[in-house]
């Protein structure tokens, strides 16, 4: 704490002699220095402080694909994520479904000369004979809901939206354990899932067993 007020006085004191009112990584919690402002633009809450995240969802399973105490923008990890899915299965995904922001040039580019479809609409206006598959992109937005509901989950029912460790490296953890946490109650569902399907299907082919001899 002692080193992180010493670095504050200087960044103020640089900040007074130069006449300007921000500075490179300035502090703006004593206790937590590695913390920064994210700017969101957000009606409630403007600016916010903590981790930013970036979470993929594959086979039902999230995985943390980047954490942040500093702002980025999130277009620059979609062509990781989509090259950390390759390496993990041998294969470039059918398509990627994104918010918006992660429609650039580039990574339209790059979907394209991999053969993976980047759900959303074309960049610019549309033009008068642009067909649009209506089906398709309700599909999309279905499926995509899915990664903003791990979001919800995890903030709610496995503590992301309370983390109270004070560290940085504690604060990665606990962030990772929540998702760790979240992955095992999916797990945990879908195995009693299987289970049920399977207990319920021996009473359906016992059933249609007993019809066929009676």
């Amino acid at each position: 704490m002692i080193e992180a007020i010493d670095k504050l006085v200087e960044q103020q004191q640089y900040m007074y002699d130069n006449k300007i009112h921000t500075v490179e990584n300035r502090i703006v919690n004593i206790s937590q220095p590695y913390i920064r402002p994210i700017v969101r633009g957000k009606s409630k809450s403007p600016t916010e402080f903590g981790a930013k995240l970036d979470l993929s969802v594959e086979n039902g399973l999230g995985r943390i694909e980047k954490i942040s105490f500093d702002a980025y923008n999130e277009s620059e990890v979609l062509i990781p994520a989509i090259e950390n899915y390759y390496k993990r299965n041998g294969h470039y995904p059918e398509r990627v479904l994104a918010d918006k922001i992660y429609r650039n040039r580039a990574n339209l580019d790059y979907c394209r000369e991999h053969g993976i479809r980047l759900a959303g609409p074309a960049l610019g206006r549309s033009g008068k004979n642009a067909v649009i598959d209506k089906r398709t992109e309700y599909i999309d937005s279905v499926d995509r809901i899915e990664v903003e509901r791990k979001f919800g989950l995890s903030k709610h029912s496995h503590g992301l939206g309370l983390i109270m460790t004070k560290r940085e490296d504690t604060t990665r953890s606990s962030i990772v354990l929540s998702v760790i946490s979240m992955n095992l109650d999916s797990l945990l569902r879908l195995s009693l899932f299987q289970k049920l399907i399977l207990i319920f299907s021996r009473y359906n082919c016992c059933y249609i067993l007993c019809e066929s001899v009676g």
